[in-house]
């Protein structure tokens, strides 16, 4: 090994001699220090020596690592655990496989983490805090521990994914609405195997991130994270340094998780113009094209994928050069699903040619509700937590997404402290006129209605018959706009949201021509192959003019 000793000597010698230059150019300095290779040492057998010993300069960069075979599942790797190969690991523009020592090499680049494409089959190490453990920083002398993975057996090729959107807290309180509200009635409740919060999981506040982090955690599952428009660093000087907390804490802003039948990659695509106006736009990086376009044609045809963002495609900021860059690639993919946040409102989009996308099918984007709902606003109830209705007139809650074979999918949504049933919020007059113009008319909020749904509704269990989708606000939350506009006082912390027009509300006139007194009211529509109702009454009353 004496070669080798002296090898290393040199090698670090010459870095040293290197970085006294560096510092002498610094300062102006005409006259360079020597550098001394040893004849016997030629640079080209230097290089060449010293990538086979990569393992004793590991540790200053992660770009340089290993992944193992994690049998007990401890995380750590213990003797006789065996090196991975064909793993891919990836700084969110490159990526490389392990060979057969379970050893990467990534390129040098200016990206702030790399992370292993965690492989179905297998699951991840925790973190300290609960999250999987799947991605180093980029400059991570002293922290770049081995990757563990560990066989997961009879991995499900069926199952659900928790999508929350928004959780946007400023202060402990908000997280406290947070874990009461979405977090507490899961915990032992639900039937996931994965989740997903889609940016803005905090409001300005990074030092939140551990008690949402332990929230989320709670729940049993890998959590997955994805920047949003609020994560980003207050006082940030560029793009490039916005995310610094959110890499921190958090992870990379550019992932990919796979599982048996899908994948799910998680972008940011908020592009920070600090000290500009707008302060920020919707897009994505080269690096993520990068990504993408060398990612994407790896995945099995059958698998479906998913691509987590913050702000939707639809938004207004949203670059329209990305959206179509983005659709190109796309389009290569037979099953491909957007999930996004960010407007605190809930719709699903179909994009089509009309919209630019040429794919064999629409390409699906469900915009998920959020968690905070209209920022923790309105009237609190029984419990001390605010009603937070959305603009929309959607209650806060959280998505699901179920995930089938052969990329077939579905998705719900799911409010807070609400039976699983609870689908359809009505509106309706009090008491009409018997006889009256039948001008006046039921509003039925389907919160996961979409252009084209059949809505129905009959009256005393009578014919159904078709109601018709209108461009509107919400009735129910004018209410509550009225009713805080004529209180004396403060109804709550904050106001409910001025409500604006729906993406998913339906109206029918109520018939006044019939006997005079109370007339029971139900509306009915079928997602996912479920029929769901929602009932309510009027009352026609005679009247003299």
């Amino acid at each position: 090994m004496y070669w080798l000793r002296r090898l290393r000597r040199s090698y670090k010698d010459r870095a040293a001699a290197t970085s006294r230059n560096a510092f002498a150019a610094s300062r102006g300095d005409n006259g360079r220090l020597p550098i001394v290779v040893e004849d016997s040492m030629r640079p080209s057998l230097l290089t060449a020596l010293l990538l086979a010993c990569a393992p004793f300069a590991a540790s200053a960069s992660c770009a340089d690592g290993v992944v193992f075979l994690d049998s007990n599942g401890n995380g750590q790797q213990d003797v006789g655990e065996k090196p991975l190969a064909g793993i891919r690991v990836s700084d969110g523009e490159h990526i490389v496989s392990t060979g057969q020592d379970g050893r990467y090499r990534l390129p040098v680049s200016n990206q702030p983490n790399i992370f292993i494409i965690k492989p179905a089959g297998y699951s991840a190490a925790k973190r300290g805090d609960g999250l999987p453990d799947i991605w180093r920083p980029q400059a991570g002398e002293g922290q770049c521990r081995p990757f563990a993975l560990k066989p997961e057996k009879n991995a499900p090729t069926s199952f659900q994914a928790l999508l929350l959107a928004d959780s946007q807290t400023s202060t402990a309180l908000d997280v406290g609405y947070f874990e009461r509200d979405i977090i507490e009635p899961l915990r032992g409740k639900h039937q996931a195997r994965l989740g997903m919060t889609l940016g803005d999981i905090t409001n300005d506040d990074p030092s939140l991130y551990p008690a949402l982090t332990k929230a989320v955690t709670s729940l049993g599952v890998p959590w997955l994270h994805v920047p949003g428009n609020h994560d980003m660093d207050l006082g940030a000087s560029s793009d490039a340094d916005s995310l610094a907390s959110f890499h921190r804490q958090l992870g990379p802003d550019t992932y990919a998780w796979e599982e048996a039948s899908m994948v799910f990659i998680g972008m940011d695509d908020i592009i920070a113009q600090p000290g500009q106006k707008p302060a920020y736009v919707g897009g994505l990086r080269e690096d993520q094209f990068a990504f993408l376009k060398a990612y994407l044609p790896t995945i099995p045809k059958d698998k479906l994928v998913v691509l987590g963002f913050h702000i939707p495609l639809f938004d207004h900021v949203y670059r329209a050069e990305d959206r179509t860059r983005l659709f190109k690639l796309l389009e290569q993919v037979p099953h491909p699903l957007i999930v996004s946040g960010h407007t605190h409102n809930q719709s699903q989009v179909f994009w089509g040619a009309a919209q630019g996308w040429n794919g064999a099918k629409p390409l699906h984007e469900y915009n998920v509700g959020a968690a905070c709902g209209a920022f923790w606003s309105g009237v609190k109830d029984a419990q001390g937590i605010p009603d937070t209705t959305m603009a929309d007139g959607t209650p806060n809650g959280y998505g699901l997404l179920n995930v089938r074979q052969q990329g077939q999918y579905s998705v719900e949504y799911r409010v807070a402290r609400a039976p699983a049933d609870h689908q359809i919020a009505l509106h309706a007059p009090k008491v009409l006129r018997q006889g009256a113009y039948p001008a006046w008319g039921i509003y039925a909020n389907v919160f996961m209605g979409y252009e084209g749904l059949p809505v129905e509704f009959r009256v005393d269990g009578g014919e159904w018959q078709p109601m018709k989708q209108v461009k509107q606000a919400d009735p129910r939350l004018l209410v509550e706009n009225i009713a805080d506009d004529l209180a004396k006082e403060l109804r709550g912390y904050d106001r409910s949201p001025e409500a604006v027009p729906s993406s998913h509300l339906w109206r029918a006139a109520l018939p006044t021509k019939l006997s005079e007194g109370e007339h029971a009211v139900e509306v009915r529509t079928t997602l996912n192959g479920v029929e769901y109702r929602s009932n309510t009454s009027y009352r026609l009353q005679t009247a003299e003019p």
